[in-house]
């Protein structure tokens, strides 16, 4: 009896908390009765918890269940394996239309097919929520908005079930969101805590705001390295939506932001005046009309960047639609002390539920008008790429079949037309191969993805920048191309895929493979892992193979058979086991005398360690640069590396390590206990390959003496400027992300596998080290001119060309590589990732 009256209290109390719920977010408004609130399927109110992934798909699931007008499907799945889920939302009609509604946008969104009669054509909203997983006001939000389209009794609502087609997705990253989730609700207080400096609103490292990898998603819409923005684009393009949010959090002490972002400065070059000066200035009318009828403060037009791509507000921008970014105060919790009292994750909540709406009805009423610009941006980039004196890119090398692949599948994943190239080209001195090269039209729909993906951006409306200042992907894959490169076009590439190659048969006096191709460095560690005993020659050479003369660059791998502890059959097994998986072509040869060069049995040939590394992680480390380390290390490596936490290191004998990886950042709270040890360690002969700032720490500890570039400030920097100028003016001196022109020494093994002794790199850090004092230690430095794109002060500029890229420093028995450049950014320079795949496989052979 007595728990049954319990349970009566418990009921009417949740009955009573739906209606104070619903009161809040949605005033004066009237809900059907047959669809649930998220309170009522949750049992608790929205902003009394963060909400977990599992139970937001759950509550899509009921409403796809219970309602005709929805429907959930799951597009993907996260590096963790949870699905990456879309729900939309329309009237019956329009649900059974789905198919037929999508194929006229798509068609719309192609200048080339009929103009469709857009009359009758719905308003395509995508709504997009929590890109970010500690901002997880947004994704509590998706639920509300979606319960208010199904349930409302208003005629907003009902005008957008008959004239739109709403796409809902919770979260584009579910794993940071519950990593989170379960640190917000096992600190939660009660009553909450809103003190600040309480541990529910300081996250441990490396918090939630990243996926699995620590990777930032709200970065990857360009560069597409992991498989919840891979699904999310693939979908895009298969509505060519004509309005897409993202929404984010700010600081505890800040009110509410949503767009026009700052003029000009932030604003992406390819994108057509009428987006910003026109469209934004229409749907921010909406903004501001549902802010002010709740009295939340907000501001516009100051910061926030919408000129890299690879934002979710960004890309949407590049195809025809409107990508909207809303960021609120957050409550990092549950509640929060902040300059105007405490910050609620309900109130947090509710500035996006509101947000929503006004997208949703600014989308609405403006339905013909954005579907018009659709087919406009489209119609506009042909035009625009006709009166180019651009008609065509050329790329390719020749050198590495597997990198080629992987660019061009990565052109197509951006559904930009890639043909075949089907004649022998030179351009500025390089060889573009038939069969080996692509001719990338600019006439064509996604000219301006072309343009992203080819173009150096050099001019700049401001000299402050949120985020990266240059964002060339063919320079990013290391690519060789031409503007106007000619050749014969070929077949459009429907699809293309890793080649193929027959392991060669009988017997051997040795197996020869090129470093060259990009999954070299896969190919060696795997055949480590199966025991084979792998030798590296140091010199070109030609060697008389199963196919007649080969020449082979320095850095080729080496299976001498004689050498091997497995017998003759295992080792054949598992070698064509590993040339297949890694797509590797394998030469045999019947004699160690070569026709040129060095001889395999050369004192310039040697054994090769298999590498095992470790890597600090935790306080005082970027996370950003160990995700990307770690993820290259397990994706394109397939090799563990052992994370080991910065508190944690006392306990470790590095002595069971070859290689240690110290990403960027700030090692300064290390023990002297380790740091003895760590010096030690490499004295007694191991490698360290040091990161961007973390080269600082090196040099502080006296592991490394190189001299930093000494160069004064330029006679345009003045003695005295205004107070109010001095973040632009202070903010002009770093150097957010720009490319640069670096010179390789191909004979050096961090160079193993080059072809071509330039390489665009990629810079994100203003240290300027001098090359080294031993004119053989510095392998990799920057050309005369070495400016490419992206933006970087005069001064800076001076420093840049007066330093290096990499410098190797003996350091007793061992050394240390020190990459100044970022050879990880994001995951997908793939043109110097090898660079640290090099340093990891070879290091000891550095100095």
């Amino acid at each position: 009896m007595k728990k049954s009256l319990l349970f009566v209290f418990a009921f009417l109390v949740s009955i009573s908390l739906v209606f104070s719920q619903e009161e809040y977010y949605f005033p004066g408004e009237t809900f059907k009765n047959n669809v649930p609130s998220p309170s009522d399927f949750l049992g608790y109110e929205i902003g009394e918890w963060h909400t977990r992934y599992d139970l937001i798909v759950k509550y899509f699931e009921k409403l796809d269940e219970l309602s005709p007008m929805a429907e959930l499907i799951v597009i993907g799945q996260s590096h963790e394996l949870r699905p990456k889920v879309i729900l939309t939302i329309s009237n019956e009609s329009n649900m059974n239309s789905l198919e037929e509604i999508r194929l006229k946008q798509v068609q719309l969104a192609d200048p080339r097919a009929e103009m469709p009669d857009i009359s009758e054509m719905p308003s395509i909203i995508h709504l997009g929520y929590g890109v970010h997983g500690n901002e997880p006001s947004s994704a509590e939000a998706a639920m509300l908005t979606a319960y208010w389209l199904l349930a409302s009794e208003s005629d907003l609502a009902k005008n957008l079930l008959d004239n739109a087609v709403v796409h809902i997705d919770p979260t584009l990253n579910p794993d940071g969101r519950d990593r989170h989730s379960l640190w917000a609700n096992s600190n939660k207080g009660f009553p909450p805590v809103a003190d600040p400096a309480d541990r529910e609103h300081n996250e441990a490292w490396p918090r939630g705001r990243t996926n699995h990898y620590w990777f930032d998603l709200n970065r990857d819409w360009l560069p597409l390295a992991h498989p919840e923005t891979q699904s999310k684009v693939e979908w895009y393009h298969e509505w060519y939506p004509n309005v897409t949010t993202d929404f984010h959090e700010m600081g505890t002490n800040s009110t509410y932001f949503f767009e026009p972002t700052k003029p000009y400065g932030s604003e992406n070059p390819v994108v057509p005046r009428k987006n910003y000066d026109d469209i934004n200035v229409r749907f921010a009318k909406y903004f501001e009309k549902y802010m002010n009828e709740i009295k939340s403060l907000y501001w516009t037009k100051e910061v926030f960047d919408n000129s890299y791509p690879g934002y979710g507000s960004t890309y949407p921008d590049i195809q025809g639609g409107l990508g909207l970014v809303f960021e609120t105060a957050s409550s990092r919790g549950h509640v929060q002390e902040s300059q105007r009292g405490e910050i609620t994750f309900a109130f947090t909540i509710r500035n996006h539920v509101v947000n929503s709406l006004a997208t949703m009805e600014a989308a609405l009423d403006n339905r013909e008008y954005m579907n018009e610009y659709l087919r406009e941006f489209f119609d506009t980039a042909l035009s625009e790429a006709r009166s180019s004196s651009v008609k065509n890119y050329l790329f390719g090398d020749q050198y590495d079949p597997n990198r080629n692949v992987l660019f061009v599948k990565f052109l197509m994943d951006h559904q930009i037309e890639v043909y075949e190239n089907t004649a022998d080209k030179t351009v500025g001195g390089v060889e573009y191969k038939a069969g080996q090269s692509w001719i990338v039209p600019t006439e064509q729909p996604q000219y301006r993805m072309v343009r992203t993906m080819f173009e150096y951006v050099g001019e700049f409306a401001d000299s402050v920048f949120y985020d990266a200042s240059a964002w060339t992907m063919a320079a990013a894959y290391g690519m060789p191309f031409a503007e106007n490169g000619g050749g014969s076009r070929g077949e459009l590439v429907e699809s293309i895929d890793f080649e193929s190659h027959a392991f060669p048969e009988g017997d051997a006096y040795a197996y020869l493979i090129d470093w060259s191709d990009y999954y070299a460095p896969k190919f060696l560690y795997h055949a480590q892992k199966e025991g084979i005993h792998v030798e590296q020659v140091n010199r070109p050479f030609t060697s008389e193979t199963h196919e007649g003369p080969v020449d082979f660059p320095a850095g080729t791998l080496m299976i001498p058979m004689g050498f091997q502890q497995k017998s003759n059959e295992e080792v054949l097994a598992s070698l064509e086991k590993v040339a297949r998986e890694t797509h590797q072509k394998v030469y045999a040869t019947n004699t160690g005398l070569n026709l040129k060069g060095i001889d395999l049995g050369s004192n310039l040939v040697g054994a090769l360690e298999m590498p095992k590394v470790l890597m600090p992680v935790g306080n005082g480390v970027s996370s950003y640069d160990a995700g990307a380390i770690w993820y290259l290390t397990d994706n394109q490596l397939g090799m563990p590396i052992t994370k080991v936490d910065t508190d944690a290191l006392g306990r470790i004998n590095l002595f069971d390590y070859n290689t240690v990886i110290l990403p960027a950042g700030n090692y300064s709270g290390l023990s002297d206990r380790f740091v003895e040890h760590f010096k030690d360690w490499v004295s007694r002969g191991g490698t360290v390959i040091s990161i961007g700032s973390a080269s600082l720490w090196l040099q502080r500890e006296g592991i490394t003496k190189e001299k930093p570039v000494e160069i004064e400030d330029l006679p345009d920097d003045p003695k005295e400027l205004p107070f109010a100028d001095r973040r632009n003016f202070e903010g002009a001196k770093a150097v957010g992300g720009s490319i640069y022109m670096a010179e390789l020494d191909l004979t050096h093994p961090i160079a193993y596998g080059y072809q071509r002794n330039t390489l665009p790199v990629y810079r994100n850090t203003s240290i300027f080290i001098q090359p080294s004092q031993n004119k053989y230690l510095t392998p990799v430095r920057y050309a005369d001119e070495p400016y490419l794109g992206g933006y970087i002060s005069d001064t800076n500029l001076e420093r840049l060309k007066e330093s290096s890229s990499i410098i190797i420093s003996p350091s007793g028995g061992g050394r240390v590589i020190h990459f100044f450049d970022n050879p990880v950014f994001r995951g997908t320079w793939f043109g110097t990732n090898k660079l640290l795949f090099n340093a990891i496989f070879f290091g000891n052979q550095m100095d």
